[in-house]
């Protein structure tokens, strides 16, 4: 029987992979037989903590600033002979109304939205020659508002809407782009939610399944979307929630 989730051979990077849900997605694929190569912002592998859900066991690791759309294009290549599939896992927030003055604003929206773009350009080539696929991460928060984060909501959005942009002008040439929108995941990111009593019980309330997720779920989107199981899908954005925004 063919596995079409089997990914021996196939090379993938994980923008964001060294912690939460891209570390997650990173070992999802590799589970699954893929070489696999994660961006990180410490300088090196060892610095990460397995606490902060940091494993880098088996996969690669390079230390890219994404804010910095020259660092994206200096970086070395993950791969001497290609790459396969792109997933764009980056994100930041700022808490306590920081994201309403420019500093903060500009932070997220340099990591959370111009980085996709600048991403998905300088492996464009590498994934037209592998007829290869682009998998953007980005949140339910960019379909709805979120209370306190403009530029995480509207980065989230503008994510969405590029995932679809980039879907259409790529597919007649062979890349397929899709995201993934998750809600609630016990992330390093999410703490102040998951290690707040009160906040986690009303969060778990509002969620039909009444758990977080994890970034195993995360990484069966990712897999599944980067697969030939979603061969013809192409600028979608599949939520992964479990119910909250419904």
């Amino acid at each position: 029987m063919i596995d079409d989730t089997d990914f021996t051979g196939k090379r993938v990077l994980v923008v964001g992979g060294s912690s939460g849900i891209g570390n997650g997605i990173a070992h999802g694929f590799r589970e699954r037989g893929a070489t696999v190569h994660v961006w990180g912002t410490r300088t090196s592998a060892g610095e990460y903590d397995a606490a902060d859900g940091s494993d880098l066991s088996e996969l690669g690791y390079t230390c890219v600033d994404v804010s910095d759309a020259d660092a994206i294009e200096a970086a070395p290549a993950p791969f001497a002979n290609g790459l396969d599939v792109l997933v764009l896992c980056q994100g930041t927030v700022v808490y306590k109304r920081g994201e309403f003055e420019r500093a903060g604003w500009d932070k997220v929206m340099a990591v959370n939205l111009d980085s996709l773009m600048n991403c998905a350009r300088r492996f464009k080539s590498a994934l037209l020659e592998s007829q290869g696929s682009v998998i953007v991460v980005s949140s339910i928060s960019g379909l709805k508002a979120n209370i306190g984060n403009p530029a995480y909501a509207a980065s989230k959005a503008g994510a969405i809407s590029l995932t679809k942009t980039l879907g259409q002008a790529w597919a007649p040439e062979g890349i397929r782009v899709n995201g993934l929108a998750p809600g609630l995941v016990d992330t390093k990111l999410t703490r102040v939610t998951t290690r707040n009593p009160d906040r986690m019980a009303a969060s778990l309330a509002a969620i039909p399944q009444r758990r977080a997720g994890l970034p195993a779920d995360m990484a069966g989107a990712a897999i599944f979307l980067a697969s030939p199981l979603a061969s013809y899908v192409t600028g979608h954005t599949l939520v992964v929630d479990g119910g909250l925004s419904l």
